[in-house]
């Protein structure tokens, strides 16, 4: 039976095992039928034109676990950012861990998906929010909302700045041969809010598993959030993040991206301003090599005037890698005084190595600052020659460089903590050791 079959039979059967009420009863029969009509995406879409799923979908998915699993805190210990504290939501194979796991209902909300969706006393805030943002036509949410029943809830109230980071955790044990697991995040920052949230997908082991995220992220009036994806997983891990970002008047609303590792890694991120006076800031460092393939597909919608949209994407490329960036900016009439800006830049160490890259503008205003740029290249072999005749070596002097070009989006990252983890990361990647603190 192909996955997408073995899906639609499962959706009666996964329907009986959750609570739910008619309305979410509708939300998802809506979605299984769009997913049924559409199917996978495939390379004839436009946005899907240089990422296939074929090879993806040839594995023989277990949709529901069998089994629950645990592990230690010491074996997982150095996925998390454990040299401050934090609250923490981590799941197992997708079910909840209480044990790995710090939530509070103390002031703001840090709970599970699966509580606010099936109690009385969350049922107005998730008919307010939840599927309001996300693309109804778009066949992988739709899939994820049809089957949503588990991930992170965070609302964070009114004038409340969060006194520590949040971490969402999805753990993969491999305790199936192949398995898709399809977490839902739903965040909402009240008004004058602050939260910083670091969210992570890892493999445990080498099996097969494809993950299917969809998070809603609001934000109300002059809210911040700083949002951190961090990708570095194993070669048999996949990944497909979809994100959605409303935007009030004057909230900043901060999306960085690392995607380090995995086999397939698609990112779409949609921002939606739904007010003036908004900035969104759009980061990403992509750092790949054999067959890996990152792409990263972005949508910032000014719907209104006096906004500011920054995006910032670097890749580096080695091996087999194939990177794809396809970045729209889309300013509609009333959009007057927008700036926007659009840059990706992209290094290839390979005469194998692809980038596909494809900004986008659509302008209807007439009052706006509007720009992108894209440059795919290798590294300056005059910076190369000159720092090797200053004693340093040739390995030393590419990393420094390499790092130096992605140095930028390195100083985006808010958390002193992270930005150490991230630059170790890096270090990693380019196969040498930073001789530098930040």
């Amino acid at each position: 039976m192909e996955l997408k079959e073995k899906l639609i039979a499962s959706f009666m059967a996964f329907e009986e095992r959750v609570d739910v009420d008619a309305d979410l009863h509708n939300i998802r029969t809506s979605a299984i039928q769009n997913f049924e009509s559409k199917g996978f995406p495939t390379k004839k879409e436009e946005s899907w034109k240089y990422t296939s799923l074929n090879s993806l979908l040839k594995n023989d998915f277990t949709v529901f676990p069998k089994n629950e699993n645990t592990i230690q805190f010491a074996d997982v210990k150095k996925y998390f950012l454990h040299e401050i504290d934090t609250y923490k939501v981590v799941f197992i194979d997708g079910i909840f861990s209480s044990f790995l796991s710090s939530t509070t209902h103390d002031g703001i909300d840090v709970c599970l998906m699966s509580s606010a969706l099936n109690k009385p006393k969350y049922k107005m805030i998730i008919d307010s929010y939840f599927n309001q943002i996300a693309n109804k036509d778009e066949s992988l949410t739709s899939l994820n909302t049809a089957f949503a029943s588990e991930g992170a809830y965070i609302n964070i109230p009114k004038s409340k700045v969060t006194d520590k980071p949040i971490e969402i955790m999805y753990f993969s044990t491999g305790s199936e041969a192949a398995l898709l697991v399809q977490p839902r995040n739903l965040v909402i920052v009240g008004e004058n809010s602050h939260v910083q949230i670091i969210e992570r997908h890892q493999s445990l082991n080498e099996n097969a598993v494809l993950t299917n995220s969809v998070t809603e992220i609001f934000a109300q009036k002059r809210a911040i959030v700083e949002y951190y994806k961090i990708q570095n997983d194993n070669h048999t891990a996949s990944l497909i993040d979809n994100t959605y970002v409303s935007q009030q008047q004057e909230s900043h609303v901060h999306v960085n991206t690392f995607s380090f590792g995995g086999n397939l890694t698609r990112n779409n991120l949609n921002f939606y301003h739904f007010g003036e006076r908004i900035e969104s800031h759009l980061n990403g460092i992509t750092i790949i090599g054999e067959k890996q393939h990152v792409d990263h597909y972005t949508l910032v919608h000014h719907a209104q005037p006096n906004c500011e949209s920054f995006q910032d994407y670097k890749g580096i490329f080695s091996d087999s890698a194939i990177g794809v960036f396809n970045g729209k900016i889309y300013v509609e009439k009333e959009a007057q005084k927008t700036n926007a800006f659009q840059k990706n830049n992209n290094i290839l160490l390979s005469d194998k190595a692809t980038i596909n890259a494809k900004p986008q503008l659509e302008i209807f205003a007439d009052d706006v600052k509007c720009s992108h740029g894209c440059t795919i290249g290798q590294l300056d072999e005059t910076a190369m020659f000159y720092m090797q005749s200053r004693g340093i070596p040739k390995k030393e002097a590419k990393a420094l460089l390499m790092y130096a070009f992605s140095n930028a989006v390195i100083e985006s990252i808010k958390i002193p903590e992270l930005k150490q983890r991230i630059t170790k990361i890096i270090a990693n990647k380019l196969g040498v050791k930073l001789g530098f603190d930040l």
